[in-house]
């Protein structure tokens, strides 16, 4: 994947993370794609798996934003470095982090999600 793919295939996708519409992203993975992140460090795999992971983390977290630092294209799809605005409660936790992408056929048949969840977790945890 080129640069300019990569971009483009980012813009739609991150945006696609933002107002909790887990079936326009599920859109974006393959039937038998493997996703994991800090939550589910082990994986989940297939739409079966994702989707229900998918519609509980964007209910949760609905207005979050998502944008791309720096894109890193490989021969199967790009290294992405983010950065994210997730509000809780009255504030708003900036994040970032690097996703490894493989993509075929347009579709991602691999996401692995990596960054340090503390702030998040502190900010959630505070009454």
């Amino acid at each position: 994947m080129n640069l300019e793919e990569a971009k483009d295939f980012c813009n739609k996708w991150l945006a696609a993370w933002t107002g909790n519409n887990p079936d326009k992203l599920i859109n974006f993975y393959s039937t038998q794609s493997f996703y994991s992140d800090p939550t589910v460090k082990n994986g989940l795999k297939g739409h079966d798996e994702i989707l229900p992971y998918f519609k509980k983390l964007l209910k949760n977290n609905p207005d979050w934003k998502w944008t791309y630092e720096e894109i890193i294209p490989t021969e199967k799809g790009f290294t992405l470095k983010w950065k994210a605005i997730i509000p809780v409660r009255q504030i708003e936790i900036i994040e970032f982090g690097v996703d490894i992408v493989e993509i075929v056929n347009k579709k991602i048949i691999r996401n692995e999600v990596y960054f340090d969840t503390l702030n998040l977790i502190n900010a959630i945890q505070k009454k």
